[in-house]
């Protein structure tokens, strides 16, 4: 089968480092986003905006919300590229697409970003100059059937009242805490989004390790369990600063025979609300066969009575 055609704009291009990659061998969730802010960068220039993520950008891309597939995994070493196109676009917003590819064409990850139009003093919205409607023009693509939602209803809108009470009040589970460093944020002094995921990604075994290897163990002697995100949706709500502190509340949203649906809430504990929520669909898959791991029937009945009515 033929690679899908690529997307107008090219961007990012690269390969993974070893040390980018986690206990399942392959580039881990975090760098799949650096990729795609940088991504967003080049985007940036390509709709006629010039330094938009340098101190002296008039005007920026902010994300609203994220959808993300993850599609075939990225060992060390891996060649990526990334192509870029607007699927929508408005007064003063656009849906963006970032589709990145191994050296074959075939899908590594899809980023699907509604992002705004922003100044970057208050990084209010506004509208788009007449350069960058002709260019989104230009660029303007067909979402490809690789990035399209498959697991998650993106139809909802986004909660309003998360908070650190609301998500104990719904039985969600305190999994990390952390702090954010300078070297994490960008040239504005926020946060890079690629953060939010990574102290996600590094807090998740706090509730699903134990888990992992009573899947592993029900496999069978040998098995060697990792974890792996195969689809999220991310929404951007307040954007932390360097010395900021974070607390991740998890719920358990979903038990399927392969797959979890799993909702976290990353919050500021200064104010109790939300800086960011995410929802996953995460699987358990044997390092040495790279297959995926099903749970014993057992061991989802006793994972049924953890759901909570978390909400992205």
């Amino acid at each position: 089968m033929s690679a899908p055609p690529l997307l107008p704009a090219p961007l990012y291009q690269g390969s993974v480092n070893t040390w980018e990659c986690d206990d399942g061998g392959h580039l881990n969730v975090r760098f799949h986003l650096e990729r795609a802010v940088i991504g967003l960068a080049h985007m940036a220039r390509a709709l006629d905006m010039p330094r938009a993520f340098t101190p002296a950008a008039g005007a920026t891309l902010v994300p609203i919300e994220a959808h993300i597939r993850f599609l075939k995994e990225a060992r060390p070493g891996a060649p990526l590229s990334m192509h870029g196109g607007v699927a929508a676009f408005d007064d003063a917003q656009a849906t963006l697409c970032l589709d990145m590819r191994h050296a074959d064409g075939a899908p590594s990850s899809a980023f699907t970003f509604r992002v705004a139009h922003a100044a970057v003093r208050g990084f209010k919205p506004f509208p788009w100059s007449q350069r960058s409607r002709e260019a989104a023009a230009r660029l303007a693509c067909a979402l490809p059937d690789h990035a399209k939602p498959r697991s998650l209803d993106l139809s909802s809108a986004p909660g309003q009242d998360l908070s650190i009470a609301r998500a104990r009040e719904l039985g969600a589970t305190r999994i990390g805490a952390s702090m954010i460093a300078p070297d994490q944020c960008d040239a504005f002094g926020r946060v890079r989004a690629e953060h939010f995921v990574g102290r996600v990604s590094d807090s998740v075994p706090n509730l699903l390790a134990r888990w992992r290897q009573e899947a592993a163990a029900s496999a069978g002697g040998g098995v060697e369990p990792a974890g792996a995100v195969v689809e999220a949706r991310l929404v951007f709500r307040r954007w932390p600063q360097a010395g900021d502190l974070i607390e991740v509340f998890t719920g358990i949203a979903e038990i399927g025979e392969k797959t979890q649906r799993l909702v976290h809430w990353i919050c500021d504990p200064e104010t109790g609300g939300a800086w960011a929520s995410l929802e996953v669909i995460a699987l358990t898959f044997d390092i040495a066969t790279r297959k995926t791991i099903a749970p014993s029937p057992e061991q989802r009945a006793r994972m049924q009575k953890r759901v909570t009515a978390l909400y992205v």
